[in-house]
Order: structure tokens, then sequence, then C-alpha cells
């Protein structure tokens, strides 16, 4: 047990030097606000100015790549490489594999395309214009504006007054994000070489950025693509759907699913029976089925490793002392009033994720070889061979406030408890106006209190997040939970707050139905941060995460202030994974029917030069969508297969030994 004392005397304790430069800071005029406004105005010029010459460059190479004949880049890929390999849509139309289950396509978070309906007067001319997506065109045009439309209303989480931005419809929403960045697009074209086409194909796109629940009181997205899998369903001779989701879309088809078959007014009303009547196979790609300890970052700070890199290398720029653009503090109120990032807090807090020491990871290593083969469930990863030299990581403190504390014993770490701590006020919150976050209500006191409390797991992260942000808590609180269930048959798990949680819902009757979790692994993945606090002036955010502290050859898996886990850069493995591996592997409290699941590990292998473009091996998050290997494996299902024509399982990593090690009562 680590020392917890109660604050007392917050007010009399004498204030950190740091934070009484800071204090002095907030109290001096920041001039006239004419003045203000013509720095800022400055510094979006040339922000804009520099932005505008990245954006031309990229143009002019894309102009020049696309004005080549068609097959002069693989031309010189295969003067180089030799000859590539069939993409899996004609290697398998020569097997003779046709269209035959209709597909179903769930976006993930950040990846559909947004469009402008209705919106103020710094937005005229950009009547369906994308705003999300494409060229980003007016992100750099007219930076605040964009911000604006961008922000959801902080107290409803849905329109503010006056806007209306809405989701893209059909298969151009998310076949690519932005020109030359593929997502769906490789994967639509191979089902295309098969038979497919749009009649037999489906985007289910969404607002990513409010709620589940939301989507259908706002736009009726769930009634359609209710509407869209029945007609698809009957248009095709009774042949049920194949459902492909991606990222966040996870999440979204888990509560879809309890959706369609609850009662309405709450649920879509197609009975118990719905799911097995409709769906063959969920092919879960890149799920972060527990959430990921990224998006505690995002919410915390407004980081995750690449933005703190920058941030630490150009503190002038994303910070408010040169230009006074306060990039982050922009970020951070805008993606605050996204509900949907709430979905992917963790869940099932210390049980899954660990305690201050111990995780189900213990024993992983960074810096071993990848296996070259697939092993079995019962092998032992190389991955997770301890060392007698290494350093164990605990990675269930997934915030620590310095590197001294992320490696020290609980019982020799003194904290202090956060909860009763006063709130003070701070004079930023009366000059920061358009950056304006909740941080700029806690003051030096509540700022101080949260460093005091040294470490987070993923149960006490909640209640983090609920003292820095508790407006976006509140609204994120009525939406979804992060807990496990005592008893699935409790009436209160009826209510839609529950239904992408997969720890405190079933699974749907449907024992004819399969489900995939398929992911990458092999790349470095965010799994604990180790935090300092902010040094920066006024209207800035308090903590980041601290670059500086590096675990070396005793520690490699800490590098820039991040402990990295195995998973496809963004999921852990531990979430992805252990749905399919344990939590519903056979008949459980969680899947009561039976429903067979299967696992569907992809190892990264990064392009073997820059031709090759972002490789046809990659196990990256999102680049994972042109994995020749998984797109065959969703072709074959789509064409008729089953998880066992597949081979079964395909796992690379230490999942099986990781879920083990989950007391979960099942």
């Amino acid at each position: 047990m680590s020392i917890l004392r109660r604050r007392k005397g917050t007010e009399n304790k004498k204030t950190e030097p740091e934070y009484e430069e800071f204090n002095d800071e907030n109290k001096k005029s920041n001039g006239s606000s004419r003045r203000l406004r013509r720095r800022r105005w400055s510094c979006m010029d040339g922000c804009c100015w520099f932005v505008g010459c990245i954006c031309s460059i990229w143009w002019f190479f894309l102009f020049l790549y696309n004005a080549m004949p068609a097959s002069f880049p693989q031309y010189v890929t295969e003067a180089i490489t030799g000859p590539l390999p069939d993409p899996p849509g004609v290697k398998l139309a020569k097997e003779g594999l046709r269209a035959k289950h209709p597909v179903v396509f769930v976006p993930g978070i950040v990846t559909g395309g947004l469009e402008l309906w209705e919106g103020h007067q710094c937005a005229e001319g950009l009547f369906r214009k994308r705003l999300w997506g494409g060229t980003f065109g007016e992100l750099y045009k007219r930076p605040l504006c964009w911000v604006e439309h961008m922000s959801l209303d902080n107290e409803t989480g849905l329109d503010p007054s006056g806007i209306r931005i809405r989701p893209v419809s059909g298969l151009v929403a998310a076949d690519y994000f932005a020109p030359g960045y593929f997502v769906w697009a490789v994967l639509i074209a191979n089902l295309a070489r098969i038979g497919y086409e749009e009649k037999n194909m489906y985007m289910a796109a969404y607002d990513w950025r409010i709620s589940f629940q939301n989507t259908e009181v706002r736009d009726q997205t769930l009634s359609r693509i209710k509407s869209n899998i029945e007609l698809m369903v009957a248009s095709s001779g009774g042949k049920k759907v194949v459902i492909i989701p991606h990222s966040m879309g996870v999440l979204y088809l888990l509560h879809f699913m309890k959706w369609v078959e609850a009662p309405g007014p709450m649920g879509g009303g197609g009975g118990s029976d719905w799911c097995a009547k409709h769906l063959k196979a969920v092919m879960n790609i890149g799920g972060p089925f527990l959430g990921v300890p990224k998006a505690v970052s995002g919410l915390f700070s407004a980081e995750a490793k690449d933005i703190a890199a920058a941030r630490s290398m150009a503190p002038s720029f994303l910070e408010s002392e040169m230009f006074n653009f306060q990039t982050l503090q922009h970020v951070m109120r805008m993606t605050r009033t996204w509900d949907s990032t709430m979905s992917m807090i963790p869940k099932g807090g210390d049980t899954i994720w660990g305690g201050l020491d111990w995780s189900p990871e213990e024993g992983h290593e960074c810096n071993e070889k990848k296996p070259k083969n697939n092993t079995t469930q019962t092998a032992e990863s190389d991955r997770t061979r301890k060392s007698d030299n290494a350093t164990r990581v605990k990675y269930g403190r997934i915030i620590s406030f310095g590197k001294l504390v992320a490696d020290l014993h609980s019982s020799e770490i003194e904290r202090i408890d956060f909860r009763d701590a006063l709130k003070g006020k701070s004079h930023a919150n009366s000059t920061c106006r358009d950056v304006w976050t909740e941080y700029h209500d806690m003051g030096i006191g509540g700022v101080t209190a949260v460093a005091d409390y040294k470490v987070y797991t993923a149960g006490s992260v909640l209640d983090l997040l609920h003292f820095v942000a508790p407006k976006l808590m509140k609204r994120g609180s009525a939406h979804f939970s992060y807990g496990i269930a005592d008893d699935l048959d409790d009436k209160k798990y009826e209510h839609y707050k529950y239904w992408s949680n997969p720890l405190e819902t079933k699974l749907p009757n449907a024992p004819g139905m399969e489900i995939f979790s398929m992911y990458g692994v092999g790349i470095p993945t965010e799994r604990a941060y180790v935090y300092k606090l902010s040094t920066a002036g006024d209207c800035y955010i308090p903590f980041q995460i601290d670059t500086s502290a590096e675990g070396g050859s005793k520690s490699p898996c800490l590098k820039g202030g991040v402990f990295h886990i195995d998973g496809d850069e963004t999921v852990p493995i531990l979430s992805a994974g252990y749905m399919c591996v344990k939590g519903w592997r056979g008949k459980t409290r969680f899947n009561p029917s039976g429903i067979r699941t299967f696992v569907r590990e992809y190892n990264h292998a990064p392009p073997a030069n820059l031709l090759e473009g972002r490789g046809t091996q990659s196990g990256a998050h999102v680049d994972i969508m042109g994995n020749f290997a998984l797109i065959e494996d969703i072709i074959r299902v789509a064409a008729g297969a089953a998880g066992e024509d597949l081979g079964g399982d395909k796992v690379y990593s230490g999942i099986f030994k990781w879920s083990e090690r989950i007391k979960l009562k099942l």
C-alpha cells in the first residue's frame, strides 16, 4: 500500500516556486485587447503561410505522382524489389471466389468526413464543403472559425446554436482520409475484384464526435444502419451481413447491437433475435474493446507521444509565449466537447489494467527480436520473456508524476489525496476567453493537488478526470460507463450508457454468428506516461508528458516519457484481444449464447522502400487496412468462409498468457 495522506491546510501550504512564478504572471495585465488581437491574427497569418507552404509542396508531389502513367510506379518498384504479388482480390478471384454476403463498414473516430450544412458568417461559402477530411483547406485558411464550427456545445454535447455539421454519406465518406491517404479504399477495391459494388457494400457513416446514442437522437443514424442492413439482407436473397468495424467503430457497433434489439423508445425494437437473423460475422479491426491509455493523455493534456515530443521541441509554437495562438489550448477546448472520446477511456479499472505494483503484461520486454513464424496459444511469446537485467515496468500506473515515482514500490510513495482539495481561483480565466479550458477554473491549489497524488491507475484515472474536467465527465457519465458488472441481469444494464462496454453487457443471442478480433502486433504502443508540471505562462495546460524521462538500457520500454507495450501503435494488445481470447471465449456471462470468437494477429513489417507506400504487411492502426493478409481473411469470410476455414486463431503475442493473469468472473 502506498502512503496516502489527507490534504490539510491546503490554503496555507507553501506554493511551489514554479507556481509562484505562474501566479505572478497571471496577475499581470495582458495589455489592450486590440494589441492582443493584432498579435493573434499576426500569428495566424504566419501559421497559415507555414501550413500553406507544406500543403503546396504536398500537392505538387501528389500532382507529379498522379501525372505518371498508371504502370510507372509499379514498374519502378518491380525493378527494385522484383515482381509484386497479386492483390488479394485478384488472387481470390482467380481461385473462383465471388461476392456472397453483403458487407457493412463502420469507420472509427476521425476517419469519416464531416461537412457543413449551417454555419456562422465566418464560414460563408462553405455549404456542404468538408470541414473534416479531404484537403483540410479551411483549417489553415481560417483556423479559429474552423475550431468554432468543429466544437460542440459544452453543456449538451450537440450542435451549438447556428451550426450544423453532418457526416458525409456513401463509400466516399471514409475511403480516403485525405488525398493519397487511404482508409477503406484498398479493402473496397479488393472486394470489387470479386464482384462487390455499392449495392452490396455500405459505409455506416456517423458523426464520430457525438456520443453513440446521440447519433440516433440527432441524426437517426442507428435507425438508418438497421434499415440498410435489413434491405441488404432482403435484396441478397436472405444472405446475412458481414460487418467490419474499425477502431472506435468497434465500440459503436457494440452499442448498435444492443440498441437494435432493445425496445423503443430507447432502442430500435428489432427484438432479441435481430442479430441472429441479420449478421453472419463481425470482423473487428484494431478494436479498443477495453479502451486505450492514449485517451487519458489526450483528455488530460491534449497529448500523445508525438504531440509531447513536438511540445518539448517547440514549446513557444504550441504554447503561448511566442505566437499567442495557443494551439494545444484550442485543441483541448475543441476535443473536450467531443463526447465520443470518452468511450475509449480504459474500462475495467485495476482488475483489467493492473494496480500500483502489478499488471497483466508484467515481464514484457521492448528490445527483443520479432518472431518470424506464427505461434500457438500455448507457446510462450518471445516478447514476454523476462530478462535478468531489465527493470520491471509497472504498467498499472497509467500516469506517474516523475520517473522516480514510476519505478518506486507503492509503499515508498507518499501521496496526498486530491479529491478533497479546494480548487483555487485563477486569474487566467478572465483573460483567456477564446482558449478557456476547465483548467483555468482549478487555480494553483487544484493543479498542485493533482501532482501531489503522484500516481494514477485505471481506477483512479476516472476520479482524476472528474476533478480536472467536471463538465466533460458529467456529459460523459450520462453516455458511457467503465466498470465491471456484478449481475448482468440487473435492470440498470438495460440503459444505453452500458451498451458499448463489453464488461457491462451481454453479446446478442446469436449462436450462429462469429466474432473476430483482428489487429496488428509488433509496434511499440502507448501504455503509461510520466508527467511533469508545465512551466508555461497564461492560458496554459498545466500538465505535460515529461519527454526527458528515458529508461535507457535498463528500462527500454520508457522513451520520451511514454512506457510502451506491444500493439498496433494505438491500441495495446490487452484491449484488442482480451475479450475474444477469454472474456467471450466459449459460453460466459458476457457471451451466454456461445458465439464463436477468433483472434487474428498480423505481425507488423514496414515497407521495404518508399515506393511501397504504407506497405502491404503493416500492422499499424490505420495502415493495417491495406494489409494483404487481413484483406484476404475478410474477403474469404465475405465469400462464405468461417473462422475455422481461416485456420482459427493466429497469434504472435503473449495475449493468452496475459489474459490468464486477469482475475475476472466469467
